[in-house]
């Protein structure tokens, strides 16, 4: 394998901050050197066995950093496929900083930038885009729904769906190209039309990986749940309950809450984010009118929305209340001690949950229900879902290119070709498989130091 850099990449791969041990990994051709430098050893360790030195500073071997345990990864065996070693040394930020210092004295030795380390091992083959995303997403995740649809991910569910979708459209090319390149050689006719049924075959496959309700990019993001209604209803009473501290404040003064107060909970292992929003009413100034503007927009992209009522409503707050509801939305009637919460309108709503927040009551009966809603519309089937809106756009590009092919818009065998070779780049460039140069930066540039 040839060698794609010159320089050598160092970084802590492990936690900031002070810790029992800190992992510093380095990538590149130096690798070696710097084992044999900070070691004074006269050959390189055995590979994948952990060897314990003094770490000694390359200008003055009396000066000793640490006691370390060393990892020696020889090129092409390692993360990125260079010559990669691994340095555990103890956590101290002192004992840190004087191994980043002596590193530094080393010509073409240099910190890593964010996600380097990754881009490399894209850089050599040892994984495409998609598992390198999902790299990213099982360090980031936060619940046990997003570390395993990451795994999935980095393990290649994904890429092993769209190579096959590529390789089958390459297929299909050659039929096409086979017809326009040799029209005079004794060929079966009607070649390429034989190529409609698969790629419609390939069209339905497609239609059916797009049409999954964002499941994949929910996941990654965040459930997000609106409390919506008008003031003093308490929603914001219900957001410290359900996040269960004070994050909220809480008036019986009208449009206390001017901007959205949100807050991250890991529900049956599912993210969920709660929104508690401004009052809707007529405003009584711009930064009030500002929020509840911001209340509305939330509100009208929120995959479940909380919309909230006293129990002490008159009949047009009430209206008002349940021209809100949207199909899959609770109406939340608080304050059930206060008023009587049966109505001929209120029977008309499919969701309806009674509570009381400041008295605790009905609040184990909405989460439950709440629960059982994302775990709905969130649970993972068989395959791997799209993660990213960057997947999705390739993705539907593809079934359009696929679609004029289908449709006959051109009449011209040599644009039908054209439309099969772009859906089979679109696809590549999700994986990376085509040139992406434009795209590495912006997907590696999420990725955290050291990784």
């Amino acid at each position: 394998m040839s060698q794609l850099y010159d320089e050598t990449i160092y970084a802590l791969a492990s936690g900031q901050g002070r810790a029992g041990v800190a992992v510093v990994r380095l990538s590149g051709p130096m690798s070696g050197d710097i084992y044999l430098s900070l070691t004074k050893q006269t050959d390189l360790p055995p590979a994948r066995k952990a060897v314990l030195h003094y770490i000694r500073h390359p200008k003055d071997e009396n000066q000793i950093i640490d006691q370390s345990l060393f990892l020696w990864f020889p090129a092409p065996n390692s993360f990125t496929g260079e010559d990669v070693l691994e340095i555990h040394l103890h956590g101290g930020l002192a004992i840190q900083q004087a191994l980043f210092d002596a590193l530094d004295t080393f010509d073409g030795v240099r910190l890593a930038e964010r996600g380097e380390f990754s881009r490399r091992a894209f850089e050599y083959g040892k994984m495409d885009l998609t598992e390198a995303e999902g790299l990213n997403d099982l360090i980031m995740a936060e619940t046990e729904a997003q570390r395993l649809q990451a795994f999935r991910q980095m393990q290649g569910g994904l890429s092993q769906i769209y190579e096959n979708w590529r390789h089958q459209l390459i297929d299909i090319l050659a039929y096409l190209e086979a017809d326009i390149d040799f029209p005079d050689e004794d060929l079966p006719d009607g070649i390429s039309a034989t190529q409609r049924e698969p790629v419609q075959k390939l069209y339905d496959q497609i239609s059916q990986h797009l049409d999954e309700g964002h499941r994949g990019e929910r996941i990654r993001s965040g459930y997000s749940i609106v409390l919506l209604g008008a003031p003093n209803v308490g929603k914001s009473s219900l957001l410290n309950a359900l996040a269960k501290e004070d994050v909220a404040i809480v008036s019986d003064i009208a449009g206390t809450t001017r901007d959205s107060i949100e807050v991250r909970l890991d529900l049956a292992g599912y993210p969920v984010s709660i929104i508690d929003t401004a009052g809707l009413r007529e405003a009584g100034d711009v930064i009030e009118e500002e929020g509840i503007r911001r209340a509305r927009e939330k509100a009208e992209k929120a995959d479940l929305r909380l919309v909230l009522i006293a129990a002490d409503h008159d009949e047009g707050q009430l209206k008002e209340a349940i021209d809100l509801v949207r199909d899959g939305d609770f109406l939340c009637i608080n304050k059930s001690d206060l008023g009587d919460v049966t109505s001929p309108l209120i029977a008309l709503v499919k969701d309806v949950v009674s509570l009381s927040v400041v008295a605790g009551d009905g609040l184990q009966d909405l989460l439950q229900k709440i629960e059982k809603k994302v775990v709905y519309d969130l649970s993972m089937g068989d395959g791997p879902s799209l993660t990213r809106r960057r997947h999705r756009y390739a993705i539907e590009a593809t079934r359009d290119a696929l679609d004029r092919f289908l449709n006959n818009t051109h009449s011209d065998l040599i644009l039908e070709a054209e439309d099969i070779r772009l859906a089979a780049r679109f696809l590549g460039e999700i994986t990376g498989r085509v040139d992406v140069e434009e795209i590495l930066g912006k997907v590696f540039s999420d990725f955290c130091i050291g990784k």
